[in-house]
């Protein structure tokens, strides 16, 4: 049996006053029962680093239906892993119990032929379950009975490293689970933390796991990645690890085009300044900005095979977006915005008259709008648009009116008569 080392509460930084009093109130009511009763995961980690942690998850050797009997606010969850979800209005404190390491033939766990678990309700002791824990610095658990600090894996060396390294062998840990790589990455971009080396080489050759992936569960992982306020740093490291091609093969295929890399990066830069700045996003428009270059691109194909413009656009559109399903889901309310936004892109050209005006009054004119200013910041677009329909946004309706009459052309000269 590994040893722990006990971290005590004079020796770290964490404090209550920087725990969620739910999260405290769920601690020691289990605490209280008689049970173990330990903040987990990235709850600690942040701590340590003395960030603002986002969830406060508990693990307990109180199983499910006797976390249910102490909450009455409580209900259990999931069938790949039980968990006790316990709602305190919107928010919501999950509560796991601990789980074992050990292989065998129990009915509650169940693995495919690659080795990825696709069910897991095992019970065990503090002990094994931080072996089932994926990243070092992950496996930290702090104890509400004296507030210590309890590390199995020298994730504190970790910590001060600024590295993230897998629990166990990384081969076996990727193949149980494939989305643990996506997990690295968005971990390290968050952190601004390295891969340990052996994690990191065993990204490049189990990559391809992620072709087995449901759909709606990589969605949900590049939203993850893409929302978390560091999409650069994300898009980096999926391309120098080369796991892009396995999220969105069509976007790949593009990147080595300066103008559209460009894009891409003013695009997610985009959405963490919205982040940032607590505006609301939404996946329509990262998902537009990922993959407007190879539906540019084929509908310029369409039209040198002799479509008319707009046809080749819808063809283009739907190509793009039945290919990208394939890989991850997109909710049809956000691939319907999808289409606005890139139609409208060739819509920008008209100034003057009808189609101005309808433009301008579209339900997504700003996003098609700020999207199109984009372009013209990667320099996809090199001509005043972005300026002019700034401009024409900030005028009275009679000024835009003004701006929106067509220029009146030359009166048209009489042909001259034929001298007989």
């Amino acid at each position: 049996m590994t040893l722990p080392t006990i971290i005590s509460r004079n020796e770290h930084c964490i404090s209550r006053d920087n725990i969620d009093d739910k999260a405290l109130k769920v601690l020691y009511r289990l605490h209280n029962a008689g049970f173990r009763a330990l903040l987990v995961g990235g709850s600690v980690r942040d701590l340590l680093l003395n960030h603002v942690p986002k969830d406060f998850d508990i693990a307990t050797d109180a199983h499910p239906e006797q976390v249910k009997k102490l909450f009455s606010n409580c209900r259990l969850i999931g069938r790949r892993f039980r968990l006790a979800h316990i709602f305190f209005g919107r928010e919501i404190i999950e509560v796991a119990t601990f789980r074992s390491s050990l292989d065998g033939d129990d009915v509650d766990r169940v693995q495919d032929d690659a080795g990825r678990i696709l069910r897991d309700n095992v019970y065990g002791n503090i002990e094994d379950d931080v072996w089932r824990r994926d990243f070092t610095v992950n496996a930290l658990y702090y104890d509400i009975a004296d507030f210590s600090v309890i590390d199995y894996t020298h994730a504190m060396d970790d910590l001060k490293n600024r590295q993230l390294k897998l629990i166990g062998n990384p081969a076996t840990r990727y193949r149980e689970d494939p989305v643990r790589m996506l997990r690295a990455v968005r971990f390290a971009a968050r952190l601004g933390f390295e891969i340990h080396s052996e994690s990191a080489k065993t990204i490049f050759e189990l990559g391809y796991l992620l072709g087995d992936i449901p759909p709606a569960r990589l969605y949900e992982e590049v939203l993850k990645l893409f929302h978390s306020g560091y999409a650069i740093a994300c898009f980096d490291l999926l391309k120098k690890y080369q796991l892009l091609q396995y999220l969105f093969p069509q976007t790949a295929e593009y990147l080595d085009d300066p103008v559209f890399d460009n894009f891409i990066r003013y695009s997610l830069q985009s959405t963490d300044n919205r982040i940032n700045e607590g505006k609301p996003i939404t996946p329509a428009f990262l998902f537009s900005a990922m993959l407007w270059g190879p539906v540019r691109q084929l509908s310029e194909k369409f039209v040198q095979d002799g479509l008319p413009v707009s046809i080749a656009m819808q063809n283009a559109m739907s190509t793009v977006i039945k290919n990208q399903i394939g890989i991850t889901s997109i909710p049809r309310r956000f691939s319907m915005v999808m289409r606005d936004i890139w139609h409208l892109q060739y819509r920008f050209k008209y100034r003057h008259g009808h189609r101005a005006r309808s433009l301008l009054a579209h339900h997504k004119f700003r996003a098609a709008y700020d999207f199109m200013c984009l372009r013209n910041k990667a320099k996809e677009i090199e001509d005043d648009s972005c300026e002019w329909w700034t401009r024409i946004q900030t005028m009275s309706s009679d000024q835009q009116e003004k701006m929106l009459k067509p220029a009146k052309s030359s009166p048209r000269k009489k042909p001259s008569k034929k001298q007989s």
